[in-house]
């Protein structure tokens, strides 16, 4: 046993190796409260889209231009992206940031932001569809009674729509935003500094892989039982309040 302790200190301890998980630990954690944040944001406005009425068209008189008038854009848009960013594989987009987009006059933003955007415009697609469900899954009456009050369909949704929907689909957010915390783990293929990259450092410059590995496996394992608790204390005041 002391022997292994002793292992354990060479491993981690000499030469502050350790610093290279509590940085990573910082990154990771980083990228993903930013990148929910833009999820969050960017579904919301998508999902919204996803059930928008805007048929700019739809007073048209012309019988010759009436198959215009059904015409409704944004559904269209939010759909291609969500299809899109859907049907390709998260590092796929991560590379493509990194390797096509963040180049040129963009080569200096740092990975931090390239990350952040990447797993915030992939998770927002999931997002989306979440709080679509969510909001369709609600009593059309809702949306009827709003109105009736003289609300205008933007104020019900943000007032009497949304706020309800959010307690339906808390569930689902919590499993998205798990998933998130973990895709997070291959950052470092573009060169971020996540537990993953110290995880790698440490087993390169020690040649033991096994304890670098699992200690980073007890962090993510240590940081979703702890989200979990949080989101399920919150999920349990959401419905004490209805």
């Amino acid at each position: 046993m002391d022997n292994y302790l002793n292992l354990l200190y060479r491993i981690f301890i000499v030469d502050d190796r350790y610093m290279l998980l509590v940085n990573g630990l910082i990154f990771t954690l980083g990228v993903t409260f930013v990148a929910a944040i833009i999820g969050i944001i960017l579904g919301m406005l998508l999902s919204v889209m996803m059930i928008a009425d805007l048929r700019p068209f739809k007073n048209i008189k012309s019988n010759k231009l009436s198959f215009l008038r059904n015409f409704n854009p944004l559904p269209k848009i939010s759909l291609f992206y969500i299809t899109i960013i859907r049907g390709t594989p998260t590092v796929v987009q991560l590379f493509i940031l990194a390797n096509v987009i963040f180049v040129g006059s963009l080569a200096n933003v740092p990975i931090f932001v390239i990350a952040s955007l990447a797993f915030g415009l992939n998770s927002a697609a999931y997002v989306a569809e979440i709080i679509r469900a969510g909001i369709q899954g609600l009593d059309k009456g809702q949306m009827e009674a709003a109105r009736a009050l003289g609300m205008s369909y933007k104020l019900s949704m943000r007032v009497v729509v949304i706020p309800q929907a959010v307690k339906k689909i808390m569930p689902a957010l919590v499993s998205e935003f798990i998933v998130l915390l973990k895709e997070t783990s291959i950052v470092s293929m573009i060169g971020g500094v996540d537990l993953t990259f110290g995880a790698k450092s440490i087993a390169s410059v020690t040649y033991r892989a096994a304890e670098p590995w699992i200690v980073v496996a007890l962090i993510y394992l240590a940081l979703i039982t702890i989200f979990t608790y949080f989101m399920r204390r919150i999920e349990k005041r959401l419905r004490e309040s209805d």
